[in-house]
């Protein structure tokens, strides 16, 4: 691991990116004090998610003794609520 002061960094900025991308990582420092690394670059994992796997998730719920993730809904759950319904103190 190399340390280099950020005022030297600078100017030095593509030979730097060479030796990241051959894998070294960089410290940078500003008055002997590290402020930050330079890395290779890692693909971000959640940019591949391809969306939800259901068939994971069911095995989940059954291994935690659910069969159904959604066991009761009201037949009026989907209809309009009352229009003094925010308006009403709670009991």
């Amino acid at each position: 691991m190399t340390t280099i002061l950020l005022e030297e960094a600078g100017p030095m900025l593509a030979d730097l990116a060479k030796r990241v991308e051959n894998g070294e990582t960089i410290v940078v420092a500003r008055d002997g004090k590290p402020v930050l690394d330079l890395v290779p670059h890692r693909p971000d994992e959640t940019q591949r998610c391809t969306g939800i796997d259901w068939d994971a998730a069911y095995a989940y719920l059954r291994a935690n003794g659910l069969d159904d993730p959604f066991p009761f809904v009201a037949d009026d759950f989907d209809d309009p609520l009352p229009e003094d319904f925010l308006l009403r103190p709670l009991p």
